[in-house]
C-alpha cells in the first residue's frame, strides 16, 4: 500500500515538471518571434547606432565645450581676486606693488576729510618728490602734501638778495622760491591740493631778517620797520602761489607755536600765553620786536592778500594739554571775532601711549571737542606716532595707536553727526628711514623703508572698511 503511494505520488510529480517544461519553451518561442519581427536590418542597425553615436558624441562635445568655458571663467575671476594688480610695480628698484594696489586711503576717507601726508627734506636734492617710487605712492593714496621744512621762511627768505634791495632803497626783503618749485609743480601737473607751512613761526626765521640793512650785525630795527617786512613777506609768498600755482595751496599756517605753557617763557598781560622764549633762553623774535600784536598782525596780512577761498591757520602742538588748549580757545576766540581766521590746526605728535585719546588728564577727545565749540575748521597737520624700536610687537602696537586716533577722528567728525568740522589729516611723512638721509631712524610712518606698507597703514584703512 505504502509502495503504491509512492509510486503514485512520482507519477504526479514527473507529470507537472513535463507540463512546466513544454509552457517554458512555448513562451520562448513567442518571445523569440516576437524579437525576429521587430528587429530591424542590420543596415538600419548601423546607421541608428552611427546617429546614436554622432549625438552622443555632439552632447559630449557641447558638454566638454561648456565645462571648459565656465571653467576658464571662473579661473579668470579666481585670478582677477588674488592677483591685483597682476604685473608687479617696481620703481627706482622699490617693489611698490603692495603700496599701490586696493583702496586708496583718500577715496576710503572722502566722505570724512583729505588724506594729507608731508613732503620731507631739508633741501631740494632731498625733496620728497625727487623719489619716483614715493611720488607713486603719493599719488595714489593722497589728496594733500604739507612741506615739513622748505616752505618755512629761513629757506625762502634770501639775504643777499635783501640787502642789495636795501642798499637802492627798496626796504622789501627778497625772497627765493626754488626749493618749494619741485613740490608745487608736482602738486599742480597732480591735482593734489597743499597746505601752506608756514608763515610766521619764531624757530627757523633768521635773525637778520630782524636787523638794520638785513645785517647780520646789524641793531635790531623798531616795531613799525618789522611790520613793513611782516606784512611785505607776507604778500609776496602769497602772491607767488596764487599766480603761479592757482587753487594749490587751500589752506596757510599763518602762525604756528605761538602759545606757550612753560613758567618764564611767556607773557602774562594777554591772556592768550604768547611765547616769549624757546629752548629755555633764546628769544622769540617776533614778540621781542613787534610784541603781542605779531600774532594778530600775521592774521591781518595773511587775510588782506589771501585769495578768499584760501583757509587761515593758527597751528600748534601738544594742544590736547589742558591749559594749553584753553589759551589756544581763547586766542583763535579773539581772531575769530575779528574776522581774521578759518581754523584750528592740531600737530599730533604721540608715543604709543600720550596722550590719552579719549580718557585721561590729557586727552585728543577734550581737545577736539573744545576746539569744536568755535565753529572753525579742524586739520591734523603733522600726525607723527613714534616708537622706540622696530620690533614687530611695537609696531602693532602702533597701528592699534593710529586705529584708535583715526577711529575718534571719524567718529567726532560732523560727516558722523558729531560737532568737529575735521577737513583734514596729514601724516608728516610717507617713509620710515627716510631714503635721502643718512642713518635715519625715523619709524612713526605708514610705510617702512623699503615702502612697503606698515601694520599702522592697514589698521587705518580697517577703520572705514
Amino acid at each position: 500500500m505504502k509502495r503504491t503511494g509512492l509510486k503514485v505520488i512520482f507519477v504526479m510529480l514527473f507529470a507537472l515538471l513535463f507540463l512546466f517544461s513544454c509552457s517554458k519553451k512555448e513562451n520562448e518561442g513567442k518571445d523569440q518571434n516576437d524579437d525576429i519581427k521587430q528587429a530591424p536590418s542590420q543596415e538600419t542597425v548601423s546607421e541608428n547606432e552611427s546617429k546614436a553615436e554622432e549625438n552622443a558624441s555632439e552632447e559630449d562635445a557641447n558638454s566638454e565645450d561648456n565645462s571648459s568655458e565656465q571653467a576658464a571663467d571662473n579661473l579668470e575671476e579666481a585670478v582677477e581676486e588674488i592677483a591685483e594688480p597682476i604685473e608687479p610695480v617696481i620703481v627706482d628698484g622699490y617693489d611698490i606693488t603692495a603700496a599701490v594696489s586696493g583702496t586708496p586711503l583718500k577715496d576710503a576717507y572722502k566722505d570724512y576729510f583729505m588724506i594729507g601726508v608731508g613732503l620731507n627734506g631739508s633741501a631740494p636734492d632731498t625733496d620728497t618728490v625727487r623719489s619716483a617710487a614715493m611720488t607713486e605712492i603719493i599719488k595714489y593714496h593722497f589728496n594733500s602734501t604739507t612741506y615739513s621744512n622748505l616752505m618755512k621762511p629761513s629757506y625762502l627768505l634770501n639775504q643777499q638778495g635783501s640787502i642789495q634791495n636795501f642798499e637802492v632803497g627798496n626796504i622789501e626783503p627778497a625772497v627765493n622760491f626754488d626749493t618749494v618749485k619741485a613740490g608745487l609743480d608736482f602738486c599742480k601737473e597732480n591735482k593734489i591740493k597743499m597746505r601752506g607751512h608756514v608763515l610766521v613761526w619764531h624757530n627757523q626765521v633768521p635773525d637778520w631778517f630782524f636787523r638794520e640793512g638785513y645785517q647780520s650785525d646789524g641793531a635790531y630795527v623798531e616795531k613799525d620797520v618789522m611790520l613793513g617786512r611782516l606784512e611785505s613777506y607776507i604778500k609776496q609768498v602769497l602772491e607767488y602761489v596764487q599766480t603761479k600755482y592757482p587753487g594749490v595751496i587751500y589752506s596757510w599756517d599763518v602762525v604756528n607755536e605761538a602759545v606757550e605753557n612753560s613758567p618764564g617763557s611767556y607773557e602774562k598781560e594777554s591772556g592768550f600765553n604768547i611765547r616769549t622764549h624757546y629752548d629755555g633762553t633764546k628769544d622769540n623774535l617776533w614778540y621781542k620786536v613787534i610784541g603781542i600784536d605779531y600774532v594778530e598782525k600775521s592774521f591781518e596780512y595773511a587775510r588782506k592778500y589771501a585769495d578768499p577761498e584760501v583757509k587761515l591757520f593758527y597751528n600748534d602742538y601738544n594742544t590736547f594739554q589742558p591749559t594749553k588748549t584753553s589759551k589756544i580757545h581763547k586766542l583763535v576766540s579773539h581772531l575769530k571775532e575779528k574776522g581774521l581766521v578759518d581754523g584750528i590746526g592740531m600737530q599730533g605728535y604721540m608715543d604709543l601711549s600720550y596722550p590719552g585719546i579719549a580718557g585721561g588728564n590729557d586727552n585728543l577727545m577734550s581737545a577736539i571737542t573744545k576746539f569744536a565749540e568755535l565753529d572753525l575748521e579742524i586739520q591734523i597737520t603733522e600726525l607723527t606716532i613714534r616708537s622706540k624700536d622696530n620690533t614687530e610687537a611695537s609696531m602693532e602696537k602702533q597701528a592699534e595707536r593710529y586705529k584708535s586716533v583715526f577711529e575718534l577722528l571719524k567718529g567726532l567728525d560732523t560727516a558722523s553727526g558729531r560737532t568737529a568740522n575735521i577737513t583734514s589729516v596729514t601724516v608728516f611723512g610717507l617713509m620710515d628711514q627716510y631714503l635721502f638721509y643718512t642713518n635715519d631712524t625715523t619709524n612713526a610712518r605708514l610705510f617702512d623703508g623699503q615702502l612697503q606698507p606698515k601694520p599702522a597703514f592697514y589698521s587705518i584703512m580697517s577703520v572705514v572698511e
